[in-house]
């Protein structure tokens, strides 16, 4: 891992001052703190077992995080390209080995910051704890929404709110992430897909 380029700490300096005003001294120390990594398509951050050290920003590229069930089957629970946070936070914060495993799909480059680094920063700039407050508040309101979606919602309808969700990815990712993401088949999305696009 590197420091971060001035284009790459540019990125995730936007994607935080949407929430929090920071001083030059401020991002100064929060720069510090901050390692750039680039990760190969296929390659991955985490693993099963692992306990997660660090919290990414996805710079540019995108990852996926997913679970493996007992059969086998992949099942997609977040997408993260450009301008996303994501990390395993119970393996993070707990220091508990994943069950979750982080994946590029595509040539990427992240941001990491890592716990200690994080408490560091807590207590030097008291501001990031209100920011990840809401990164957090905003992850669980998401999960949640989208619990109540697969259970509510026809396919068509989850369609349309992944595409609403992550407007960049549909046509990027392969359609069996996508199905993978919506729990449905990759030939029912295919349908579906075709359904939705014609009254768009």
């Amino acid at each position: 891992m590197t420091h971060p380029s001035d284009a790459e700490f540019a990125a995730i300096l936007a994607n935080v001052t949407k929430h929090i005003q920071l001083t030059p001294e401020e991002q100064l120390f929060w720069r510090g703190l901050l390692r750039s990594r680039k990760v190969e398509r296929g390659e991955c951050l985490l693993q099963v077992g692992d306990i997660s050290r660090y919290q990414y920003f996805v710079v540019s590229g995108c990852l996926r995080t997913y679970l493996v069930d007992e059969d086998g089957k992949e099942h997609i629970l977040q997408f993260a390209p450009e301008d996303w946070w994501t990390g395993n936070m119970a393996s993070l914060l707990k220091g508990l080995p994943s069950q979750l495993i982080i994946e590029a799909l595509e040539n990427t480059v992240v941001l990491a910051i890592d716990k200690p680094g994080q408490d560091q920063l807590f207590e030097r700039v008291p501001k990031f704890e209100r920011f990840f407050r809401i990164l957090i508040t905003n992850a669980f309101v998401a999960q949640q929404r989208r619990t109540l979606s697969s259970l509510s919602k026809t396919a068509e309808e989850r369609y349309a709110e992944f595409r609403k969700l992550y407007p960049s990815l549909d046509g990027r990712v392969a359609q069996k992430h996508i199905a993978s993401y919506l729990g449905m088949t990759p030939e029912f999305l295919s349908t579906v897909r075709k359904r939705v696009l014609s009254k768009s």
